[in-house]
Formats: C-alpha cells, structure tokens, sequence
C-alpha cells in the first residue's frame, strides 16, 4: 500500500500553533525548518526538502521564507530567502520557472546546454532535469508540491500540482517526459506528495463546474475532493509502484503556522519544494 504518515487529527490540527505540534514530522539546519520525505531521504545522491514558512527574511503577511517574486512581497527578501534555500540544501543553483497552472513540463538535460538554461519568462508547472548541482524548486500554498527520483537514470523531477494541474494529469505527463526524455523506467521512480491541502479542507462548492466526472470518485462528502489519493493513483497509473509513494498526509490550511495556505489566508507568500542532484 502506498507509505503515509499519521495524519494529525483534524481536531488538533486547527488549534495548534505549539512548536510541538510537527516535531515528528519536521526536520531542521540552522533556523532552516523543512519536511523531508523517508522514500526519497535514503539516497545519498540527491538532496531534497519542503521548506516550511519559518526562517525566513520577509514581512507580514508573507512572513517568513516566501520565495515567490508575484505575490506583492518584497523582492530582495524573496532573493535572500530563495539563497537560503540554496545554503541550506548545499546546492549550486536553485531553478524556479512561472507557474500558471498549467501542464507543461521543462526539460534540462545535460547533453543539451541549451536546454539547461532558462529564460525568466518562461512558463512551466514541472521540471526534470539530469544536472548535477543544480537543485529545481516549485511554489506551493495549498498546491502539492510532488518529488520524483529515478536512482537508476539518476534523474529528478518537482511538480507543482494544483486542481488544475491535477485534472490535466500533471503528475502523469511528468512521468511520461522522464521515460521518453530521459529513459527512466517508472518501475524504478520514487516519489512524495508533500503538505498540502488535504481532503479535510479541499472543499469545491462548484465541482461539477470545475471537476470532471471522472475525479468524482474521490469526493469524500459535503462537496470535498482528496486529491492525495488522486496524485498517489496517477502516479501508479503511470507506473510508479505503490510502495515507492509516500504521502506526508499533513494539511497546509490546518497548519498555517508551518505553511502558507491560500485558502487559509488570501494575501500570502508560497512554500518551496525543491530537490537537487549532488555532484560526483
């Protein structure tokens, strides 16, 4: 069955804000504070995290380590804070692209040097890459922020996976662009969904607007979807071994104290998901 942690209980998980209540969950380096997975912990050869918004140099109400540049935040705190990231998972470059919500998956391989570069403007809601040394990162409040490794290939992907992303099978594309692009084979991929918002909180009044029919399935009642379980079968759907998942099963709205949520709060910063290959 697919790896999950304890999910807090939702009576719990609205009313605590005591530094207490992830010390199971959480890791931290420094004043870094960031979730790691255990699947993907165990390999020596990348390094990973979903940073929590704690310890960071923004203000109020982006505090503290919001690393996104079009919300309203200051944008030498968002540089710093997105430098500290970069420190704290010893990683040469830290590679962010313009998410719109889309389903577009950028490539940087290392055989093409033209490729691995990116421009500023260019729009992207997933990244793979082969690159030793660089680390690719996604923003996320309330969105899944999905991690993949194919320790074979030596490959690496981060997916901002939000509802529009997910009924677009986001999750799935990416997969397939690490098997045609870069030869993985899914079998051997493994990877996290991350904070996010959890079927506790993931309420669409208009789903039959929004959602197609096919998603239904995953309605848990008064109008709520759990999209957790909807990432964790497409990435099965897409040949990733239900052993190879993990779920971090923690709510970002429940939980602003740790993360960012959009729902939660409106006018917010975004959490970084971010994965890197070492160097040999």
């Amino acid at each position: 069955m697919t790896i999950m942690e304890k999910p807090v209980k939702q009576t719990d998980a609205r009313m605590g804000n005591s530094p207490r209540d992830l010390s199971g969950f959480l890791r931290k380096k420094g004043e870094m504070v960031y979730y790691q997975f255990p699947n993907l912990s165990k390999f020596t050869d990348i390094k990973h995290a979903v940073f929590t918004r704690l310890s960071g140099y923004s203000r109020p109400p982006f505090e503290s380590l919001n690393v996104a540049l079009n919300v309203g935040d200051d944008p030498k705190n968002v540089k710093k804070n997105r430098k500290a990231i970069a420190q704290c998972l010893g990683m040469d470059e830290l590679v962010f692209v313009n998410q719109v919500h889309g389903a577009n998956i950028i490539s940087l391989k290392k055989e093409n040097t033209a490729k691995a570069t990116l421009s500023k403007q260019q729009e992207g809601d997933a990244l793979v890459t082969d690159i030793p040394g660089k680390s690719i990162a996604i923003q996320v409040a309330d969105c899944q922020p999905v991690l993949l490794y194919e320790p074979a290939r030596n490959v690496i992907a981060v997916v901002h996976s939000g509802w529009r992303g997910s009924i677009q099978n986001i999750i799935g594309r990416t997969i397939q662009c690490m098997k045609y692009e870069f030869g993985c084979t899914p079998e051997k991929i493994v990877g996290g969904i991350g904070p996010s918002l959890g079927p506790c909180c993931g309420e669409f009044i208009h789903y039959k607007k929004e959602i197609p029919e096919e998603f239904w399935i995953h309605k848990t009642g008064n109008n709520h979807f759990d999209f957790w379980a909807i990432s964790s079968e497409q990435l099965c759907k897409a040949g990733v071994l239900p052993e190879n998942i993990h779920i971090s099963g923690l709510c970002t709205r429940c939980r602003t104290n740790y993360f960012y949520s959009f729902r939660g709060q409106g006018t917010t910063g975004r959490l970084a998901g971010a994965i890197g290959l070492k160097r040999p």
